[in-house]
């Protein structure tokens, strides 16, 4: 599987544009950009499943570290405060690992937070495939 099989190459591009310098990396502007905040949970199931190295069925530190490598070879690694960024917005339980449904649940979480809640925007809770 490769990447592109799920994410646009072009909005891949545009994500990476925008992060790469160091410490400029911002989990819900990615999110955003690269498709991720729009996809279902089995899709961001399948982007996860690519970004876990060892199949281990979480992401530890030492992977999100190179997160951003996942998505096009040649990018930069993230800076260990950004990788801490990044785990603190999706490790749930706070044991130091990110799951598939922390990750969805972050990925969507972000989104919902950028476009106003579900509540804010007048829809009811089943409604969430409503927001942009």
């Amino acid at each position: 599987m490769s990447i592109t099989d799920v994410l646009s190459a072009d909005d891949i591009a545009a994500a990476l544009l925008e992060c790469q310098d160091p410490d400029t990396f911002e989990p819900q502007k990615f999110f955003q950009t690269s498709g991720l905040a729009k996809m279902s949970a089995s899709q961001v199931k399948d982007v996860f499943r690519f970004i876990d190295n060892d199949q281990s069925g979480y992401l530890d530190e030492e992977e999100l570290k190179f997160f951003l490598q996942k998505f096009e070879s040649g990018a930069r690694e993230l800076t260990e405060s950004e990788t801490k960024s990044l785990m603190a917005a999706a490790d749930n339980d706070g044991d130091g690992k990110i799951g598939a449904d922390g990750m969805f649940t972050s990925v969507h979480s972000m989104r919902d937070l950028s476009s106003g809640s579900i509540r804010d925007r007048g829809l009811k809770p089943g409604d969430e495939t409503d927001l942009g």
